[in-house]
């Protein structure tokens, strides 16, 4: 057993994170009444420390400075020191981000910020060193310094954080647009898109490069809506670009949270739950609209690996796997071409290295990230085999390579279950299970349901993470909207009606712990959370989808479903809220311009009435989820389902046909002749009819 020379307050902590430092020598708090007393009783600033477990600088910080015993000594004299999981109080990090932001221009973890008592930020950076180093002031200077400030200088301090709050007030502060809401919107988004786009290696700009899933998917329903071949092609380019890269675990199947240089080649390890449910949908869309089995592939190795790595017995998703292991980053995921050959022998080896582009010198400190070099039949005519020999060899490689890497030692796994997140992954494995026939992700998808439904949900409200048998924090924005657009999906991919019932009974509390009735918009802490200094909306995607734009597009499908006027003003009042900024800065909004997308559409709404043992219904669902439709909404219920019809204005008065399951496809709950067969559902859904309305708008 290890002894500790020091424990402190963290030890009592279930986040991983909290726990990593329950041991340094700093007198560390979690955030709360005791750490924020005493503060206020003895007129100490407030030193604030923001990270997560994944963080690789933050585990840098750690080592330099946290459990450093002079540095730890200064923090304990001069401040009440404060450590937080950004991933358990993401409202905390959105504020106090925000404030440093605007002090330093930059942002990053970890978060250093300075409080006065009153919680109001005064002064902040993100990582210090120990000592001074080049430009960057050492972290004992910073802290001797703002010390010295709050005892001296106390009205300057307190000028400075005045104007902070101001500015931290004005934020979240959006106007309705007086500007129509149209397609020209629509248009000019994509335009702005394309400017920025890499048509050498795909993706958004230079180095570091991140996915951009989600302006990937607006890249596709431009597809779908304008036919244009270039949307499709800066889609499918960097489909394939980030899947053939290093970002892309070739082994282990998933994503890796991005790439440090422009190609796609060198990532920053550490695999984050969202990165995974957003580009496993992203990649199963593109599968939709193309057909490329490549892009099913990563699908159901992405989803795979989370089944495999990321899931509980329980049902729930873990957040976050690091980026070290053994103290060295990326060591798990790398290898030197001596251990190829010894594992796969000289012949597989040669064909393994040329695909995967190993090399003696390696392409990171030494080592060989794999990533598909070359194409396969380039590759094979260079080595004189049959492209058949080849692929055969690569992926016996995978297979021997991959067992002998289960032996290394793992990356460590924060095991903390976030509900938005597991709102997120429930959605991809809803959706892919429908769509790539597979019962096992429909049960992976209902599992995770359930668990958010017995362990995160308390008096009808959602709790924001939990850990070790404990859920807390009351939920945020984005968990009751990543929730209730997972269970909508659900109940179009399972007709199971419980699902959407429960997706209705959180939109409702959704709407009452959020709406500002005042302004419009969702708020980001509900009305049961901790007050803070202030009360944000934040309408920008950052890594995940704003809660605000995916409260809006599941308000649009339930209005489509429930045929609620009430949900669908609240969604165009939203939409008001962000079409100038929308306009202006398109990149940051990619999940809204899905919204806006849907809204301009004429929605399929599709209502399927099956029999019990039904093949045929079978037939008709495969028939609507193989296709790329991302402006449509589906109901099914058996025939004479009298609680579904009573709910959906869809489902009244549609009944199988002639002793066999039927499918109306309709547009404002008119629908056309139904059918039966899945040929003759093939043509009404070919048509026109979800092209978005020119003459349509807001």
């Amino acid at each position: 057993m290890t002894e500790h020379r020091h424990t402190n307050r963290l030890i009592n902590e279930t986040s991983p994170y909290l726990l990593q430092h329950a041991h340094n020598p700093v007198d560390w708090y979690a955030w709360g009444e005791e750490a924020l007393a005493r503060s206020k009783r003895e007129n100490r600033p407030i030193l604030l420390s923001i990270g997560y477990s994944a963080c690789h600088w933050c585990h840098v910080m750690e080592r330099e400075s946290f459990e450093d015993e002079g540095i730890a000594r200064l923090m304990n004299e001069n401040f009440v020191s404060i450590k937080v999981d950004r991933e358990e109080r993401p409202d905390l990090d959105q504020i106090y981000m925000s404030a440093v932001q605007m002090m330093t221009r930059q942002g990053g973890w970890p978060l250093t910020v300075f409080l006065t008592p009153d919680l109001v930020p005064f002064y902040g950076g993100t990582y210090f060193p120990p000592e001074d180093r080049q430009q960057m002031p050492g972290f004992p200077r910073i802290l001797t310094a703002v010390a010295e400030a709050f005892r001296t200088r106390p009205e300057e301090i307190q000028q400075s954080a005045w104007e902070i709050l101001s500015e931290l007030r004005r934020m979240g502060l959006a106007e309705q647009s007086s500007e129509t809401i149209n397609l020209q919107l629509l248009d000019n988004a994509y335009r702005g898109l394309a400017r920025n786009y890499d048509p050498r290696h795909g993706g958004f700009g230079g180095a570091p490069k991140f996915p951009s899933s989600m302006n990937l998917e607006f890249l596709l329903r431009t597809f779908k809506r304008m036919g244009d071949a270039q949307a499709l092609e800066m889609v499918t380019h960097t489909c394939r670009r980030m899947a053939g890269g290093g970002m892309y675990d070739q082994l282990g199947g998933g994503f890796h949270r991005y790439s440090t240089d422009a190609r796609w080649l060198v990532p920053h390890f550490e695999k984050m739950l969202y990165d995974n449910a957003l580009l496993a949908r992203l990649y199963l869309h593109a599968y939709q609209a193309t057909g490329d089995e490549s892009f099913r592939r990563v699908v159901e190795e992405t989803l795979d690996y989370v089944a495999r790595e990321m899931t509980d017995s329980s049902g729930a998703f873990y957040s976050t796997q690091d980026a070290d292991s053994e103290g060295v980053e990326g060591k798990f995921f790398v290898w030197d071409k001596a251990e190829v050959e010894k594992l796969l022998g000289a012949d597989d080896a040669r064909l393994f290295c040329a695909y995967y582009g190993v090399t003696e010198g390696g392409n990171f400190e030494e080592k060989n990230i794999l990533h598909v070099a070359r194409p396969a039949d380039e590759v094979a005519r260079e080595l004189n085999v049959t492209t058949e020999k080849l692929t055969e060899a690569v992926e016996r490689g995978r297979r021997i390579l991959f067992e002998a890497r289960e032996s290394r030692v793992k990356p460590a796994r924060d095991e903390k279950v976030i509900t938005a997140w597991n709102g997120l992954m429930l959605e991809s494995f809803a959706e892919a299970a429908v769509v790539l026939e597979r019962e096992d992700y429909r049960e992976i998808a209902e599992g995770s349901a359930r668990f958010i439904n017995e362990s995160l949900t308390a008096d009808g409200l959602l709790l924001h993470v939990y850990k070790d048998g404990r859920a807390k924090h009351a939920g945020f924005l984005d968990d009751y909207a990543f929730v209730v657009s997972g269970l909508v999906t659900l109940f179009e991919t399972t007709g199971t009606l419980g699902w959407l019932e429960a997706a209705l009974r959180l939109t409702d509390k959704m709407i009452g712990e959020f709406w500002d009735e005042e302004e419009g918009g969702f708020f980001y802490n509900g009305r049961s959370g901790e007050r803070l200094i202030v009360r944000q909306k934040d309408y920008f995607d950052n890594a995940t989808p704003s809660g605000n734009s995916v409260a809006v597009e599941s308000l649009l499908r339930l209005s489509a479903l429930t045929g609620s006027e009430d949900y669908k003003r609240k969604a165009v009042n939203v939409l008001r809220l962000v079409r100038d900024a929308v306009e202006r800065y398109p990149s940051a909004f990619g999940y809204a311009l899905g919204a806006f997308d849907f809204h301009l559409s004429k929605p399929k709404e599709i209502a399927l009435i099956s029999l019990p043992e039904d093949g045929d219904a079978r037939s008709l669902a495969r028939e609507i989820w193989s296709r790329y439709l991302p402006n449509k909404v589906v109901a099914q219920a058996s025939e004479g389902d009298e609680r579904a019809s009573e709910l959906l204005p869809l489902l009244r008065d549609r009944h199988a046909i002639k002793g066999r399951a039927a499918a109306y496809v309709c547009e404002n709950y008119t629908c056309r002749q139904p059918v039966n067969t899945h040929e003759e559902l093939a043509a009404q859904l070919s048509d026109e009819a979800t092209q978005p309305d020119a003459s349509l708008s807001a």
